[in-house]
């Protein structure tokens, strides 16, 4: 039976970051959206940097829509929502990208890659404006075009235009 084998090189620069990152969020999220404390900035800033990496699953645009009515800035907490959204992004795209492609070949063959490869180049700038602009796991997006060396330029580029105008949208209608 084959076995893949990992390199602990390449996994332990992933795991403690995911370890960092769920820590932070944990202390974070709990004792100000379900505890009784004072909403600040920077646990905003905290969640929603959080929630856009793709190991952590949360509702960012409704901590969005929650921050804005306990009385947020909203221009402020547009500039930090983008802001801290394509930080998180950028963790995202390089962690993808350090995956080698000997990962990526095992994961998924070397024909499907190059295919997947192809298709990105093609699609790859409107989908992930799409993933950013809609309440998809844009996260995702930013990993899988990591992972195919997507020029970084334009995937943050489609990714802060979905972003911006999703954040705009949800300021206006809420």
């Amino acid at each position: 039976m084959n076995r893949p084998h990992f390199n602990i090189k390449q996994i332990l620069p992933f795991l403690i970051l995911a370890a960092l990152a769920i820590s932070i969020a944990s202390l974070t999220i709990g004792k100000e959206i379900y505890g009784q404390s004072e909403h600040t900035q920077i646990t905003f800033a905290i969640i929603n940097f959080s929630g856009y990496l793709f190991f952590l699953l949360m509702p960012v645009e409704l901590a969005f829509i929650y921050y804005l009515h306990v009385g947020m800035d909203v221009y402020w907490l547009n500039a930090v929502a983008v802001s801290t959204a394509i930080a998180a992004q950028l963790v995202d795209y390089y962690i993808g990208r350090s995956l080698s492609t000997k990962i990526i070949d095992k994961m998924i063959g070397r024909h499907r890659y190059e295919k997947a490869e192809a298709e990105i180049r093609k699609y790859g700038n409107i989908a992930i404006f799409a993933f950013n602009l809609l309440p998809l796991s844009s996260p995702v997006i930013l990993l899988a075009a990591g992972m195919l060396k997507h020029r970084l330029k334009e995937a943050i580029l489609y990714s802060f235009a979905g972003l911006l105008l999703k954040y705009l949208m949800i300021s206006l209608i809420f």
